[in-house]
C-alpha cells in the first residue's frame, strides 16, 4: 500500500540509516528518523501513550515509537532479524488506535530497504 506520505518517511529513514549505518540502539535510530521528519516539515510524536481497552478496563503502558503527521505509525527495530510477531504488534496497534498505515523499519540489516514492512488496516 504505497502513498506519498509513507513514501516519504521510507525516504527520510534510508537517509538515517545511510548516514548512521546499521548497529546502532534502536533509541538512537527512532531520535534520528524524528529528527529527519521534522527537518523535512513533518509533525512528529515519539512515543505515544495510548490505552488498550479490555472488556471496560483501561489498561495503561502502550507505546508507539513514532507516528507520523497523526496517521502513520512507524515501529523502529534494530535486529539481525525482526521476529514474525513484530508485524503483528504493529497492525494490533493500529487497530487499536484507528489508524489505517503502519511502517515496520529495521535499521539492523545492511540495507534498509531489505528491512521495510508495510502493514495496513
Amino acid at each position: 500500500m504505497a502513498d506519498n506520505l509513507t513514501e516519504q518517511i521510507i525516504s527520510a529513514a534510508i537517509e538515517v540509516h545511510k548516514t548512521l549505518g546499521p548497529g546502532l540502539l534502536e533509541t538512537i535510530y527512532e531520535a534520528a528518523l524524528q529528527h529527519e521528519l521534522e527537518l523535512r516539515g513533518f509533525h512528529v510524536a515519539r512515543q505515544v501513550e495510548f490505552n488498550v481497552v479490555y472488556k471496560g478496563c483501561v489498561i495503561k503502558g502502550q507505546r508507539i515509537d513514532l507516528m507520523v503527521n497523526n496517521e502513520v505509525i512507524a515501529e523502529i527495530k534494530s535486529l539481525a532479524k525482526v521476529p514474525e510477531v513484530a508485524a503483528s504488534q504493529l497492525l494490533s496497534y493500529l487497530r487499536v488506535t484507528g489508524k489505517k498505515r503502519g511502517l515496520l523499519l529495521n535499521f539492523g540489516l545492511k540495507t534498509l530497504v531489505e528491512g521495510i514492512e508495510r502493514v495496513s488496516n
